[in-house]
C-alpha cells in the first residue's frame, strides 16, 4: 500500500468503553439534539466550473453525460431558491438553534442566508471552500482550500467556522490541517461517538464533537433509506426516545439530525422534519435543540465535573 493509503489519525476502538462520563446537558436535558442545516448549493461539481457533473442532485446517479446536467444543477439550485426558506421558515416558527454546515462559496453566492444565519444567532460549522472531495487531495491543495474558505467565511459571515466537517469523508491530512491552522474550537469528521471527546496532538488537545450519517436526509436518495417523511420522523423519533430511556442509567447523549436545503426543504420532506421538532417540544424538557459550537463550549467548561459511570 502507498503511504497516502496507511498515513493518518490511528484507530481507536476503545474510546471510552464500558463506563462513558455521565454527562448532564443544560436544564437537565437528557438529549442534546444538534439540527444541522448543510447548505452546499452553488458549490458542488458543474460541468461549467469543473468538467464534470455532481451526482447528489434529487438522484444519486452513478454516472453522468459528458455535458451540462440541467437536471441536476437545477435539483442544487432548488435548495438555494426554496429548500433553504421554506426550513428556515420552519426553525424561526419553533424558534430552534440550528448549526448551518454550509461551503464558503454556497454563502458568498446567496448572502441573505448568512444575512439569516447571523439575525437569528445559528452557528457555523465549516463544510469546504466548495463541496469537493478530499481524499486523494495533496495536502498543500487541502491546506489552501482550507485557508481561503476561513477568508470567505470572514468575509461574508465575519466570522472564524467554530468547527470543520468533509464533504462525506475527510482525508488522511484533515485532522492535522485543522489542528496546524488553528482558530478552531472543535472538529466534527469522525462519526465513532455519541458524546465529545479530545485527541492529543504535540499542541495539546483536540476537542471532537461527533457527527452522524444516520439520521440524514440523504437516506431519501439510497437504499435502504426512507420511502417517505415519515420514516425520516419516525426514525427520528425512535433514537430521541430510546436515549432519554437510557439517560438515566448511562447519562446524557448527543444526536445529530441532518437535513440538506434541496431535499429537506422540499414541502413533503419538512413535514417529517417538522414532526420531529414537534416531538422534541413535547418532550418537557428530556430533549433540547442545541447549536453544535453551544455543545463543545459545555464540555469544555463541564467535562472534568462528568463521573465516570452512573
Amino acid at each position: 500500500m502507498t503511504d497516502i493509503q496507511t498515513q493518518g489519525p490511528a484507530r481507536d476502538f476503545i474510546g471510552y468503553g464500558r463506563t462513558p462520563p455521565y454527562v448532564i446537558w443544560p436544564g437537565g436535558a437528557k438529549v442534546a439534539i444538534n439540527l444541522v442545516l448543510i447548505y452546499e448549493e452553488g458549490s458542488e461539481y458543474s460541468w461549467l466550473e469543473d468538467g464534470r457533473n455532481d451526482n447528489w442532485g434529487e438522484y444519486n446517479l452513478a454516472t453522468s453525460p459528458d455535458l451540462r446536467d440541467l437536471g441536476t444543477e437545477t435539483h442544487f439550485e432548488y435548495g438555494s431558491r426554496a429548500g433553504v426558506w421554506r426550513l428556515a421558515r420552519l426553525f424561526d416558527r419553533f424558534n430552534v438553534p440550528v448549526t448551518v454546515s454550509a461551503c464558503a462559496v454556497a454563502l458568498q453566492r446567496n448572502p441573505d442566508v448568512a444575512a439569516w444565519m447571523k439575525d437569528r444567532g445559528h452557528d457555523l460549522l465549516g463544510h469546504g471552500l466548495r463541496w469537493t472531495d478530499y481524499p486523494g487531495m495533496s495536502r498543500e491543495e487541502e491546506r489552501r482550500q482550507l485557508q481561503e474558505a476561513i477568508d470567505l467565511y470572514r468575509e461574508v459571515l465575519g466570522m472564524h467556522p467554530a468547527g470543520w466537517n468533509c464533504r462525506s469523508f475527510p482525508s488522511v491530512n484533515t485532522r492535522e490541517l485543522i489542528i496546524e491552522s488553528g482558530g478552531f474550537l472543535y472538529y466534527s469528521d469522525p462519526c465513532n461517538d455519541d458524546i465529545p471527546y479530545f485527541v492529543k496532538h504535540d499542541g495539546g488537545d483536540l476537542l471532537v464533537v461527533p457527527y452522524s450519517k444516520t439520521l440524514n436526509d440523504s437516506r431519501y436518495l439510497i437504499a435502504p433509506g426512507y420511502g417517505n417523511p415519515r420514516d425520516f420522523a419516525e426514525d427520528c423519533r425512535s433514537a430521541i426516545d430510546y436515549l432519554i430511556d437510557e439517560a438515566d442509567e448511562t447519562g446524557g447523549k448527543m444526536l445529530t439530525i441532518a437535513a440538506h436545503a434541496r431535499w429537506s426543504g422540499q414541502p413533503n420532506r419538512a413535514s417529517g422534519l417538522r414532526e420531529v421538532i414537534e416531538h422534541v417540544t413535547r418532550s418537557n424538557g428530556q430533549a433540547a435543540f442545541m447549536r453544535r459550537e453551544d455543545i463543545a463550549r459545555h464540555w469544555l467548561a463541564n467535562h472534568k465535573q462528568f463521573k465516570k459511570g452512573a
